[in-house]
């Protein structure tokens, strides 16, 4: 089974389709798209039959375009990466960070195509494919996309955890445009596999990630919070964003994209002893809540008041790596919950 792995020796869990299965998606999609042609072109020259030669010329290379390359972007960008070759080998078009695609990455994809697959009738596109290691070609080099298998028989993956309750919303008007695909990869890796790394390698790669990331959007955490707890809450407000744009329109898709209420904090079957943390995003209930949990949350607010999350500053990533709030610890048990490495 095939499996990507991070410059830092993290397994991705996403599966890369190899040339057989697309070949058959691409040999799909290229017939219904041929199909569509030929129908268009037909009702177009019949149509077309008074106008002269340099205008019907004209108008075939616009089908060309419109049809045979337009199409399958257009199919791709509002499918988010499952045209009908794809649906029907179980394969799916993602970033490289394993998030959707948008409308660049389809547009790139569909001009590089034109030349490996329509052009040179797949050949480049083979050939691209058997030497890459991950079985891309050349428009998912350019595109920054992958091409994987979704049904796949393979482990559960691990979601990664949610951030602290007191966290979710407070980097909602954060600019994460400037932060590239191969740092949310490596967060992301990070948060779903910190428990199982060294307690000082885990605390200085946070610290290092939290760095970076400040770097990229500009904008220091507020003081006093944990680097792990920093990546979470933007990892969390991404995906956020990320669904909102998928699930645009759809029934429901408000209530779905919606941040979770700040005061509200999850307890495991086996109880808590104290009452519920309530409160705002600025604030927090008493530490009382998560005693004797053994699945509460694993980081308690900050001592004091919260800074704003837009504060920067010379202690930008200080603030990103500082020590925070201690974990939640139960009487005879520690907390299962989101808590950072050490």
């Amino acid at each position: 089974m095939s499996e990507l792995v991070t410059g830092d020796a993290v397994v991705l869990d996403l599966r890369p389709a190899r040339l057989p299965s697309r070949a058959l998606a691409a040999a799909i999609d290229l017939a219904v798209v041929s199909c569509v042609f030929v129908l268009v072109s037909v009702v177009v020259g019949i149509a077309s039959v008074t106008l002269d030669e340099a205008a019907v010329a004209a108008i075939g290379v616009g089908l060309f375009l419109l049809v045979l390359i337009g199409g399958p972007i257009a199919v791709e960008t509002l499918s988010h990466g499952r045209s009908l070759g794809k649906l029907a080998c179980g394969l799916r078009v993602v970033r490289d960070d394993g998030g959707p695609i948008r409308f660049r990455h389809a547009l790139v994809r569909g001009a590089m195509g034109a030349v490996e697959i329509l052009m040179t009738f797949g050949v480049v596109a083979a050939i691209a494919s058997l030497v890459s290691a991950r079985g891309r070609r050349l428009g998912d080099v350019f595109a920054g996309t992958l091409v994987i298998r979704e049904r796949v028989s393979a482990k559960r993956s691990v979601a990664v955890p949610p951030p602290p309750p007191w966290l979710v919303g407070r980097f909602s008007q954060l600019d994460l445009s400037a932060v590239p695909d191969e740092l949310w990869l490596a967060i992301r890796q990070y948060l779903t596999r910190m428990h199982q790394l060294d307690p000082g390698v885990g605390r200085s790669m946070a610290a290092r990630l939290a760095d970076e990331l400040v770097t990229r959007t500009g904008i220091a955490p507020p003081q006093g919070i944990p680097a792990a707890a920093f990546l979470a809450a933007v990892v969390h407000e991404r995906q956020a964003r990320d669904a909102r744009r998928v699930f645009a329109g759809a029934p429901g898709a408000s209530s779905a994209a919606a941040p979770v209420p700040a005061g509200r904090q999850v307890e495991s079957a086996g109880g808590a002893a104290g009452g519920a943390a309530g409160g705002t995003a600025g604030s927090v209930g008493t530490a009382g809540s998560a005693a004797g949990a053994a699945g509460s949350v694993g980081f308690a607010a900050p001592a004091g008041p919260v800074a704003p999350a837009g504060s920067g500053g010379a202690g930008a990533s200080a603030g990103a790596a500082g020590p925070g709030a201690e974990e939640q610890k139960g009487a005879g048990g520690s907390s299962a919950g989101f808590a950072p490495p050490g």
